[in-house]
């Protein structure tokens, strides 16, 4: 399948027979023997190994009787063993006395903090436990700023931190499917926003979910419209992590060993045809030798933050990394120079930008080294074409009357031809200043409002320091 105009998705290792495992687990097996259902939460992959079969002898269990027999479309006939799913997490969540997910989360709403995320055309600003903006500048002429903005939702009636009661514990504690990965979230809701005129001008209304991600920010994950003037906001904060029922867990995948019965290929021979297809399908992306891509830190959590819809934009990653030690001055002239590369995204995959180079997105795998795709790369001449036509910066008017540069747009086009629409990939970078308590942290959004056609949200610390020295056209130099 395709994702991102054009990006190859991970390939389920065996579609058509993992449903039908999944499907025929879900049912009374061959002799009457009751098996565990499984779900399709939990991921799995299927093994071939042949006449040789050797079973992990730590991590899950397996039991001789716990099996299945399944046959493809093609009469081919396979014996697979399933194995043993336990949870293994009741004893610390019976357990846990500690204090509730309202009051974990009670110094984020005492701080009177606020997450932001850019889109290609709106702001979302969540002032936690107070409200959530949209919003959108334009300068007009006489450097003044024309603001569009409705208000999402707003805090009502009393502080639902405050009263335990809010959700109460008897109830199951809801989840939000994040491709494919069942996580458990804390709901504020938020109401009297902005009458909408769609329904009779009743005010705009908001849930807020914030998940436990551990080396999060308190970063606006996504936005969601779910029904008209309705809207769901998730939120990753490390606040709700010390909570077992909130915590993430890693989920292993789960091997499925199917051995051929005999007269039968050791693999189905549509599957085989299948894997022929998607290696062919990866062709086009060009290759990187392992010595030729920088290292990136392996990012911890990922399962949970791949890719997701976002309203009517078909691709959003979020990724939040520490960047080196080095001195702010040094940081900044190599940044500016472009030999220091901020790196982010998580899941299947990220993204490396280089400031007056490039924009890369790629994917690391044991097996196959890495692929990368060039999403856009700089030059000084087209962006000042571009620059002539759209906003290269965005200005903040100060309470003093001054205004201060907020961000800067870059274009970055001439990137690998996209096999949707046959013309080379292209990005908008959106550098902005983001306060944060580390002083190297860098925070970066990928989206694609149309088709192999990107905007890349970079924020931290470091960009604050330079944003004033922007020129007519964006462009960044060292501060004097």
């Amino acid at each position: 399948s395709r994702r991102g105009g054009g990006a190859l998705r991970p390939p389920c290792p065996a579609p058509a027979l993992l449903c039908g495992l999944l499907a025929a687990v879900a049912a009374v097996a061959e002799g009457g023997r009751a098996l565990p259902q499984l779900s399709d939460d939990i991921p799995f992959r299927v093994n071939w190994p042949g006449t040789e079969l050797s079973l992990p002898t730590t991590g899950v269990l397996y039991k001789e009787d716990n099996y299945i027999i399944m046959t493809t479309v093609d009469k081919e006939k396979y014996k697979c063993l399933l194995p043993l799913i336990a949870s293994g997490n009741e004893e610390e969540e019976k357990d846990y006395k500690g204090p509730t997910p309202g009051e974990l989360l009670e110094p984020l709403f005492k701080q009177s903090s606020c997450s932001y995320r850019i889109e290609s055309y709106w702001t979302y600003e969540v002032c936690h436990g107070k409200h959530i903006r949209q919003y959108h500048e334009e300068k007009e002429t006489g450097q003044k700023i024309n603001i569009q903005e409705y208000y999402l939702g707003n805090m009502i009636m009393k502080n639902p931190l405050s009263e335990p009661g809010v959700f109460p514990k008897h109830l199951p504690i809801p989840t939000k499917n994040i491709e494919g990965q069942m996580t458990p979230y804390y709901p504020v809701e938020l109401g009297n926003g902005t009458p909408c005129s769609l329904r009779q001008n009743r005010p705009r209304s908001s849930t807020v979910m914030y998940i436990c991600h551990p080396e999060a920010k308190h970063e606006i994950l996504s936005v969601a419209e779910v029904t008209t003037c309705e809207y769901e906001v998730v939120i990753l904060t490390p606040l709700l992590c010390s909570h077992p029922k909130y915590r993430f867990r890693a989920s292993p995948v789960n091997d499925i060993f199917c051995q051929s019965l005999p007269g039968s290929p050791l693999k189905p021979h549509n599957l085989e045809q299948l894997e022929k297809q998607q290696e062919m399908l990866k062709m086009p992306f060009r290759r990187v030798k392992e010595e030729e891509m920088p290292s990136t830190k392996e990012e911890k959590f990922s399962s949970i933050h791949k890719p997701v819809a976002v309203g009517s934009h078909q691709l959003l990653t979020v990724g939040t990394t520490h960047i080196s030690k080095l001195t702010d001055e040094q940081l900044i002239k190599e940044f500016l120079s472009g030999s220091y590369c901020f790196h982010g995204g998580v899941g299947w995959w990220k993204y490396e930008f280089c400031y007056g180079k490039y924009v890369h997105q790629y994917h690391e795998d044991k097996e196959s080294g890495k692929t990368s795709v060039v999403v856009g790369t700089w030059s000084k001449e087209e962006h000042i074409e571009w620059s002539r036509k759209n906003a290269a910066r965005t200005f903040y008017l100060r309470e003093d009357g001054t205004q201060t540069v907020r961000m800067v747009s870059h274009f970055y086009g001439n990137g690998d031809v996209c096999d949707l629409t046959d013309k080379p990939r292209q990005v908008t970078v959106k550098l902005k200043c983001k306060e944060s308590d580390s002083p190297h942290a860098v925070t970066i959004y990928m989206l694609e409002p149309h088709s192999c056609q990107y905007i890349l949200g970079v924020e931290s610390p470091v960009i604050c320091k330079i944003l004033d020295t922007a020129d007519e056209y964006g462009l960044l130099s060292v501060p004097s």
